[in-house]
């Protein structure tokens, strides 16, 4: 692997990252949100993540060096039960006076927070070294 793939794979991993703040952000940010109706309730949130097998399967067969990519294939709603509480004073209940909130675990979200910040964090020192490798093997020509 070249030192150009380097940053092409620490590139992919903080883009990922990135949009796996997005959506811890955004599961955080409508944690306390409620809602009369189960359709319409929030639902948390999490991208899913692949290595780009085919890209690095079709690199080998041509006898070059390969390196796995991360990519984002979507992002899907948990499927963890809601919040239902009785609270007929609430101007948001229901007729049966329930109200709906998330199914969003703000404990289990600050943890993939920081795991996310950190694993973003290591790619961008991955991406600096290789920067200094490169810089080092140009000052060997000098």
């Amino acid at each position: 692997m070249s030192l150009f793939n380097i940053f092409d794979v620490a590139g992919s991993g903080m883009s990922a990252q990135s949009v796996r703040l997005n959506t811890t952000a955004s599961n955080v940010a409508n944690a306390d949100a409620v809602s009369s109706s189960i359709n319409e309730t929030y639902r948390a949130r999490h991208p899913v993540f692949a290595a780009e097998m085919a890209n690095a399967t079709a690199a080998q067969s041509l006898g070059q060096q390969s390196s796995m990519k991360v990519a984002v294939k979507g992002i899907v709603e948990s499927d963890a039960p809601l919040i239902k509480e009785y609270s007929p004073d609430h101007p948001m209940s229901d007729a049966d006076g329930f109200i709906y909130k998330p199914n969003v675990n703000v404990m289990e979200e600050m943890a993939d927070m920081i795991s996310a910040s950190r694993t973003y964090q290591m790619n961008t020192q991955v991406a600096d070294a290789a920067k200094s490798m490169l810089q080092q093997t140009l000052r060997m020509g000098k």
